[in-house]
């Protein structure tokens, strides 16, 4: 009889010590699953290899992030200050008072990593973070249990959700230590190694990156609570001495997480930032009109399969409780993250990072009770089952690109590696740099991080607001009034009497400060605008002459300015005047798609069709989303009679903005002009369904019945 250390096999999945059942305990109901394949297999890597190519491209889309400029210019200050600023360097009105930046230690990282690789540099933090965080979540999810291929199906379709908070953000660290959270966590309770010490070092870490540091101890927590009584909770060695086994040592790791936490810069002020945000900041104005912290959007998710997402995830955890045991972990994760995620779009990244490990041990579990463990599929790899095995690891890699597909083909995140420099007051500033423009400037809060970036240290050139919303209350509040009434932006600039203002050219359709000066020209000239930003100078002060000299007359730089196109219809002499303007415009930067469909509707009031659908065609290649361009090119195709064309044109218009009344109106037409009367019908009452009072859409569905009538 041979003597040894007792042999290394695998365990099956979900193997572990079990509890004794419990006097009159109902027996659980087994699961005969399916063996799994071997993950050393040459076709598990190859699909865990397309997985993770999937995974990387899916983040490999066009930077277009405001923010990323503060991040950078943040770190740039602590490099040129060798010191971490606690004090307010960033804005003209506030400069000097005490600033809490709780992102420091990401601004820290990503500083040299742009100075040293520029956008490249760029683009392999976002691959290593991203990959770093998938890789993790994998291997929790296969110390929960999943060993098969459907695994890779789920990392892959919750990075296509992860995909849009993947911009050069504090999340993208957070979120590989979020994943390295869940992973020790998961090795704890499958009576694996116990690393459980590491949450401290990933406490520290976080709340020197980002004031979500709280979700990674809310996370602990978790455990903590719903992992009480697992008998696989053994003592961990470390703490053997102090005696403390089962919910004591994850409780002493947890206070020992948040005491840590409060080695920061700032100690408490900074952990206490998200807190007064929630109880105070999220009821100020100027924080309900920011983007990523509105309520999720149903209508831009779909294409990347978030509901169905939710609702398999919350199938899978019923099944499981049903055919297995109820997860409590995972039941207060989803909670957890679903809660957060609701409400704000900001943690949607983190709700598919908690996902994926928990969705991708339930779907394995179900794959493969669904397949009779006698046949054994995925073990055998000669023969008919080693063909059955490649057969299912080429359709998982299959299935992996194609739901991912649609995401990588939608037109605002262009995949490429680069930037999205249209977004960005990149010409505005070289125009205030050129011309000498300084002084107590105005800004939106989108464009202040690029406008720090440039211009810091300079204070004659810093932003009014940056991408925090610094500013003291008061001018918070003016400033989001100022957005939308005229008064108040009276106010504001009666108050600073700003010198300049460089303001979104993006305009949301809510924003009218743009409309405020355009119809102000009396004391404000527009000198400067593209597709990121037009630049307004006081023609009374120190930049008069700059003023006089570098004004635009007729231009608009607002919506509600275009009304000057009709004008324009009767007026030659002001039609000639714009145009001349439009074409310089486009001269002054390369990022000029509004002033192409501006000059495009021009010239087709001369009866000039081949150029304006020229310059149409031009504005749409350099901004895939430009929602006019389209209306106003379907509508030229309309009129010389091009219904596929226009036809085309309003499926991508419906694609950006959604089905409105006009748009299914003018397909009806587009329907009529290929005497396909049925669909042109259907189109006609569907736009009147949207909209009764479409006069159009009723008239011309009146026609078409009254025909077929006769």
């Amino acid at each position: 009889m041979k003597h040894g250390p007792p042999s290394r096999k695998r365990p099956a999945p979900n193997a572990g010590p079990r509890p004794a059942p419990k006097p009159g305990a109902r027996p659980s109901r087994a699961l005969a699953l399916a063996p799994p394949p071997d993950l050393r297999h040459p076709a598990f890597l190859i699909a865990a290899l397309v997985a993770a190519a999937c995974i990387a491209v899916t983040v490999t889309f066009v930077l277009y992030d405001t923010d990323m400029w503060q991040h950078l210019a943040v770190g740039r200050a602590i490099y040129a200050l060798h010191a971490f600023p606690t004090r307010q360097l960033w804005t003209w009105p506030t400069y000097g008072a005490t600033d809490v930046n709780a992102s420091w230690g990401f601004r820290f990282l990503i500083w040299p990593i742009w100075k040293s690789a520029g956008i490249w540099g760029l683009f392999a933090w976002r691959w290593a973070t991203t990959l770093a965080t998938f890789a993790l979540l994998f291997a929790a999810a296969r110390k929960m249990g999943a060993r098969g291929l459907a695994a890779l199906i789920i990392l892959v379709w919750c990075a296509l959700v992860y995909r849009q908070r993947s911009q050069i953000r504090p999340e993208t660290l957070v979120a590989v230590l979020l994943a390295a959270e869940i992973w020790i966590l998961e090795m704890w309770r499958a009576g694996g190694r116990d690393r459980r010490p590491w949450l401290i070092l990933i406490a520290l870490l976080w709340a020197n990156a980002h004031i979500s540091y709280w979700l990674g101890l809310a996370v602990q927590g978790i455990y903590l609570v719903a992992g009480r009584g697992d008998p696989r909770a053994a003592a961990s060695p470390l703490f053997a001495r102090l005696r403390l086994a089962g919910w004591r040592v994850p409780f002493a790791v947890l206070i020992a997480s948040a005491l840590i936490s409060l080695v920061n810069p700032w100690g408490f002020a900074a952990l206490w930032q998200p807190f007064e945000y929630f109880l105070y900041w999220r009821h100020e104005p100027i924080f309900q009109t920011i983007g990523e912290l509105q309520p999720l959007d149903w209508h831009y998710n779909r294409q990347n399969g978030l509901p169905i997402l939710i609702v398999l995830w919350i199938a899978l955890m019923v099944w499981r409780a049903r055919r297995v045991r109820f997860d409590g972990v995972e039941a207060l994760m989803f909670a957890l993250v679903g809660g957060l995620s609701l409400p704000t779009e900001r943690f949607l990244g983190f709700f598919a990072v908690v996902a994926a490990p928990f969705m991708a041990r339930d779907l394995d579990a179900w794959t493969r009770s669904r397949t009779p463990a006698s046949s054994g599929p995925g073990i055998h790899f000669t023969g008919e089952k080693g063909r059955g095995l490649w057969i299912r690891a080429a359709a998982v890699s299959i299935l992996c690109v194609l739901i991912a597909t649609p995401e990588w083909l939608r037109p605002g995140t262009p995949l490429g590696i680069g930037i999205d420099w249209g977004g960005h007051p990149v010409r505005a500033c070289d125009f205030m740099e050129s011309h000498g423009v300084r002084g107590h400037g105005m800004n939106q809060f989108a464009e202040g991080g690029y406008q720090l970036y440039r211009f810091w240290p300079d204070r004659s050139r810093l932003p009014f607001i940056d991408i925090h919303q610094t500013g003291t209350r008061d001018d918070r509040y003016l400033y989001a009034y100022a957005q939308t009434d005229s008064s108040a932006w009276r106010y504001l600039d009666n108050k600073y009497r700003f010198d300049y203002a460089v303001l979104y050219t993006n305009q949301n359709p809510k924003d009218r400060l743009l409309d405020f000066l355009d119809t102000d020209r009396a004391h404000w000239a527009l000198v400067f605008s593209d597709d990121a930003a037009a630049v307004f100078i006081r023609r009374e002060g120190p930049l008069a002459a700059i003023a006089r000299d570098t004004e635009y007359q007729a231009l608009p730089a607002g919506n509600a300015g275009t009304a000057i196109l009709g004008r324009c219809s009767v007026d030659t002499t002001l039609r000639r005047r714009l145009e001349r303007e439009l074409e310089r415009s486009e001269a002054e930067s390369p990022w000029n798609a509004r002033a192409k469909t501006l000059r495009a509707a021009l010239v087709v009031l001369d009866g000039r069709t081949a150029q304006a659908l020229q310059l149409l065609d031009q504005a749409i290649a350099q901004k895939p989303i430009a929602l006019i361009a389209y209306k106003i090119r379907e509508r030229i195709d309309l009129a010389i009679g091009r219904p596929r064309e226009a036809m085309s044109d309003i499926r991508r218009a419906i694609g950006i903005e959604g089905t409105t009344s006009l748009l299914a109106g003018e397909m009806g037409r587009a329907y009529a002009g290929l005497r396909d009367t049925g669909h042109a019908r259907d189109w006609y009452r569907r736009a009147l369904g949207i909209d009764p009072a479409n006069a159009a859409a009723r008239d011309s569905l009146a026609a078409l019945e009254g025909r077929g009538a006769r």
